[in-house]
């Protein structure tokens, strides 16, 4: 009667379920189902040829959640109390990093107050030229907002020119007149100070350093002076570098988003789903969607440092082409040369600049930096956070040459020419 167990399980789930048959006893602890006489037989006869001749549900016999052969079945009430009108539970039990239903929302409201809409009018002669737009976030109570150099400054030479009147509007309406503290080309970021007889909202700096690809992202901004404008997306690169970019000049790497960035979104942040600041919107790929680049927050603040300690970043400059290695790297290049030396991590050394720092201390085309200042390393950014902002200072270095040549230089750093 019963040789086909599923339609055995949808028999005993209907009559479990049937109407009329359900006596709601206490919400707050259980639900009983109530089944007549006749029946409860016949199911329970039903249960036990299930049970016997389905080896799927054998773990369960002689345990099985039955009482009186299914004629009554207590389970636990449903909590309701946190669930949204689509049926979703709220973000509450959601760790760092889960993203809910709110998760966006929340980062944005966490850090929009504190967006602004900057502005400014560069005048020449009397003629107003060309409107500048742009974005930027208050980062103190005290007025001071982190923008993009671009949006408040003109570079002529080496000096950065303010464009003229800058404007900072701010979410709630409120409109004030900035002040440019600093700018940096380089990294085009700059510092506003604004004035205000109360305390302003203020967005919290996060970190950048161990941010994934693949992790969402909230950017913030006022792209054609629409403020309140929140975009999504996740973070496609954590250290797009600006050689990849076709971008000369000095090293610099970004945060490549998927996020939609127009203009008027320069200076604007890219925040995590914990709402903190992560980096600032500073490009796009205009010939693409989907590509946008920050800078992160971590070098943000670096150069943040700098301007409060120098007045502007100083960046010592060796004049050295490096490269990064890794074992995979390596066992290429040893494969092209059997002199390559035997080293299992370094930075490679492809070109000198005639002329430089690194010429005059005897760095050739080949060497493998393998210490630098007394410490192992092995990639470009160690050797940077090393030096730091050491300027005419002396550091020893080693490197590996071919045929396994160790050889001790010393070199003295210039400030880099920020024309180049």
């Amino acid at each position: 009667m019963f040789r086909n167990p599923r339609r055995a399980a949808l028999l005993l789930a209907a009559a479990a379920g049937a109407g009329g048959l359900l006596d709601r006893r206490d919400s707050a602890t259980a639900v009983t189902f109530s089944v007549s006489s006749p029946l409860r037989h016949l199911l329970s006869a039903a249960s036990t040829g299930l049970l016997s001749r389905n080896p799927l549900l054998s773990p369960w016999q002689g345990g099985f959640p039955i009482r009186n052969s299914f004629a009554s079945t207590s389970a636990a009430p449903i909590n309701t109390s946190n669930q949204g009108s689509g049926g979703n539970s709220d973000d509450s039990r959601c760790g760092r990093g889960c993203l809910g239903r709110d998760s966006i929302a929340n980062a944005a409201a966490a850090v929009g107050p504190a967006v602004v809409n900057i502005s400014c009018m560069p005048e020449t002669h009397g003629w107003v030229l060309e409107k500048s737009i742009g974005s930027g976030t208050i980062i103190d109570p005290d007025g001071t907002i982190l923008t993009c150099a671009h949006v408040v400054a003109d570079f002529q030479s080496t000096k950065a020119v303010i464009r003229g009147k800058v404007s900072v509007t701010l979410q709630d309406g409120r409109e004030f007149e900035g002040h440019v503290l600093n700018a940096d080309r380089h990294s085009d970021i700059a510092v506003v100070k604004i004035k205000s007889k109360t305390p302003l909202p203020a967005a919290r700096l996060g970190s950048s350093c161990n941010i994934r690809s693949g992790e969402h992202v909230v950017a913030l901004g006022c792209p054609l002076s629409l403020q309140n404008t929140v975009t999504a997306g996740i973070v496609s690169c954590v250290d797009r570098k600006s050689s990849d970019l076709g971008l000369g000049g000095i090293r610099r790497e970004y945060l490549q988003t998927d996020c939609a960035i127009n203009m008027g979104n320069s200076g604007g942040p890219l925040v995590n789903l914990d709402g903190e600041i992560i980096g600032v919107n500073v490009m796009k790929a205009w010939a693409a969607d989907g590509l946008s680049f920050a800078v992160p927050i971590d070098s943000i603040v670096k150069i943040m440092e700098h301007f409060k300690r120098n007045g502007r970043v100083v960046r010592p400059w060796l004049g050295l082409k490096m490269l990064d290695l890794n074992p995979m790297v390596i066992a290429q290049l040893k494969e092209r040369s059997s002199s390559f030396p035997d080293v299992r991590k370094g930075v490679l050394v492809p070109m000198v600049t005639p002329g430089s720092p690194a010429d005059r201390a005897g760095f050739a085309p080949g060497d493998v930096v393998v210490e630098f200042d007394g410490k192992p390393v092995e990639s470009i950014k160690e050797i940077i956070d090393i030096m730091g902002d050491k300027v005419g200072v002396p550091f020893e270095v080693v490197v590996e040459r071919e045929k396994n040549v160790s050889v001790t230089l010393t070199v003295i750093p210039e400030e880099a020419d920020a024309t180049r």
